[in-house]
């Protein structure tokens, strides 16, 4: 569908327009919305101008650190929510550990947090090496700390917890690198999310007792919180939402609906103070949001203020549009405005615009489990994945989770390295490319997993085996991607047929020379070298005229 746009020549035009009124105080006037100054307004059709830049199309592959006080436990995701969720293993492991949330809560568990091994210039080197070309940071979580020198939220990893500002951190290490800097931000649902923390135990000794979800700056004298108000982290100075009870309720109102208590004014407000901080401080390219659509929304237009302002920031610092956001859930106009991410799952079909999944190698916060019992991602998993993404039109964000002291553990640095010897010699199939007609052929397509809310189809499908190819083209190369090596040597090409065009060159990357192989109206017959180039995913480079 044909894109809206204010002015002939689209993003470009505008760039251009923006750069030479910018000192024009009509234009300044025309322009100004809610301290929006741009071509873009915080509405969906000022924003349905967007244009994913070819930064981002071209880059393919991101690293994600999704690290914050949640991993200092190393119990798995959510812990700051199920820590407080009676009989739940992350209550028990709790309890056990650190003691009762009344008395220890997850305030406490910041405090614990030191972040003593963290070296971002080694990591990012890391995941340099590994071919990744953009870095995303966690910039806070749904248990609302924020990890950089936040104005607006006095808790925040300056002032407790490592004590550091581990933002300015990834970020400079980023730049030594040459990566974009992404910043991913989640706490919007603290509100609805740490509703848990208002609780007590229903049985046992501590009956009755409150968890410390409801405690005010008052308690915390002669305490190492003192001075801090955990109302400001917690965020649970209002009822309980409809059902809130129930521990699964809140799936059902990601997007501020069925029954959640409205958040207040200041409660949007301050998050957005604290988003165009994060913003204008540390200038990321990429803004991911863990939300339906936008945060907030629709319940507050903070996050089209927060889109506006970014776009028109980006505007003015290149000259042109770099910015990218990624949102879930997302309808036919808001794919429009922003870059549509899919969590833990992949499309089933080539896109029209360009999107992302994200998924991990092991629980999105450090899980100790994951690794004593070898259940993190293999690489050949990682790649396949990559390579089934690319060819649909999308980009691919892996969280390799860092544990609470901000090391990456060996198991998972194996996996890396690994993804990164693969990409050494394959890259040229997945940097620049863009989808071709068909996106693959093979049994695998035969049982694709729909998607479900913000994704979760992954590693539902039949697995990809060597009759499974996935194709991507770079001008008038076409790349062919064996997702498994032919027992018999040879790998057929069914959609191939003379009919697609003249084949008149096959290489396999990783091997010097010329392919043998006999087209045909049935599809392409290519002799394989008896040497295996590599491992996981094998690429045919094929040349010819090609349609």
């Amino acid at each position: 569908m044909k894109r809206r746009t204010l002015i002939k020549g689209g993003i470009a035009g505008l760039a251009s327009l923006y750069a030479s009124r910018l000192y024009s105080n009509t234009f300044l006037k025309d322009a100004t919305s809610k301290g929006n100054i741009g071509p873009f307004q915080p509405s969906w059709d000022s924003l349905a101008q967007y244009q994913v830049p070819e930064w981002y199309r071209d880059a393919k592959f991101g690293i994600w650190a999704h690290w914050g006080p949640q991993c200092q436990p190393e119990r798995g995701d959510w812990y700051a929510r199920g820590m407080y969720q009676e009989g739940s293993d992350q209550y028990k492991y709790h309890c056990e550990k650190y003691g009762h949330p009344s008395n220890f809560g997850f305030k406490d568990v910041i405090n614990e947090w030191k972040a003593e091994k963290w070296d971002p210039d080694a990591l990012l080197a890391l995941y340099k090496k590994a071919g990744a070309k953009y870095f995303m940071a966690l910039a806070n979580h749904h248990d609302n700390l924020d990890l950089y020198d936040s104005k607006h939220h006095k808790w925040n990893s300056t002032k407790v917890g490592p004590k550091k500002d581990l933002m300015a951190g990834w970020a400079r290490a980023a730049k030594k690198q040459g990566l974009p800097l992404g910043v991913s931000v989640h706490a919007a649902h603290a509100w609805r999310w740490y509703e848990t923390a208002q609780r007590s135990d229903k049985k046992g000794p501590l009956a009755g007792v409150p968890y410390d979800g409801k405690f005010t700056a008052a308690e915390g004298t002669g305490k190492w919180w003192q001075g801090y108000d955990p109302q400001q982290l917690y965020a649970q100075n209002h009822p309980l939402s409809k059902n809130s009870e129930d521990d699964g309720a809140i799936h059902g109102q990601w997007n501020w609906g069925n029954g959640v208590h409205p958040p207040s004014k200041e409660y949007c407000e301050n998050f957005y103070d604290r988003t165009i901080d994060l913003i204008d401080k540390y200038e990321p390219e990429l803004v991911y949001f863990d939300d339906t659509v936008l945060p907030l929304w629709p319940v507050s237009d903070a996050g089209l203020r927060i889109a506006a302002h970014l776009y028109n920031k980006s505007i003015k610092k290149h000259g042109k549009l770099k910015a990218v956001i990624n949102g879930k859930i997302l309808n036919e106009q808001q794919r429009k405005c922003m870059v549509w991410d899919i969590e833990r799952g992949q499309s089933n079909a080539i896109e029209p615009l360009p999107w992302q999944t994200d998924t991990c190698i092991g629980s999105w916060h450090y899980d100790r489990r994951v690794y004593d019992n070898n259940h993190y991602k293999s690489s050949k998993t990682v790649i396949h994945t990559l390579i089934d993404v690319v060819s649909k039109n999308g980009n691919l964000m892996l969280n390799v989770p860092l544990r609470g002291d901000g090391s990456i553990d060996e198991k998972e640095r194996f996996v890396v390295e690994e993804i990164g010897d693969w990409m050494q010699l394959n890259s040229e199939s997945i940097y620049g490319t863009r989808p071709w007609k068909v996106f693959g052929e093979g049994p695998a397509m035969e049982s694709a997993a729909p998607l479900s809310a913000q994704g979760f189809n992954e590693g539902k499908g039949k697995p990809f085996g060597s009759s499974d190819i996935r194709f991507v083209r770079k001008g008038s190369i076409l790349y062919a991607t064996l997702l498994g090596w032919p027992e018999d040597q040879k790998a057929f090409i069914r959609t191939l047929t003379t009919a697609s065009g003249k084949v008149e060159k096959v290489s396999l990357l990783g091997n010097r020379k010329a392919l043998v192989f006999q087209q045909t109206n049935e599809g392409i017959k290519i002799d394989l070298p008896e040497q295996v180039p590599g491992k996981s995913a094998f690429v045919l480079k094929i040349e010819g005229n090609i349609v």
